[in-house]
């Protein structure tokens, strides 16, 4: 009885071990951060439909503060907008890109109205 207990449970470990291990490839999400004037900022890009879905998102701004937020693809601005933050300190600009040839490169840059630019970069191959 315990080597049949023992067989099931390492059956079990093993298919969602695998489950896991094949998932996480299909997964093509790329996450950067950094820290800007006090501030969480985010770049996220996510294979969808033959294309990235990129998200930039702020966290801990100051309530109401206003950003200069742009996205490049490739060197060539995807996005730009001027986004105050909410009563939270939070703002979001969500973009779709299409896949080019090659490497794709992203650049997200925040400036806080007042201060200096950040910015952080992820290429997905």
């Amino acid at each position: 009885m315990k080597k049949l207990i023992a067989t099931t449970t390492l059956v079990a470990t093993a298919a969602t071990g695998t489950a896991v291990l094949v998932s996480s490839p299909a997964s093509a999400d790329v996450e950067k951060r950094g820290t800007c004037a006090g501030a969480t900022f985010e770049l996220n890009v996510d294979r969808e439909r033959g294309g990235y879905d990129v998200d930039a998102d702020i966290e801990g701004a100051r309530a109401y503060s206003e950003w200069k937020v742009a996205v490049r693809h490739n060197g060539k601005v995807a996005v730009s907008r001027t986004i105050t933050a909410d009563d939270e300190g939070e703002l979001d600009l969500d973009t779709f890109r299409k896949n080019l040839r090659g490497k794709d490169t992203f650049k997200l840059t925040v400036t806080p109205a007042g201060a200096g630019s950040c910015s952080v970069k992820v290429s997905v191959a």
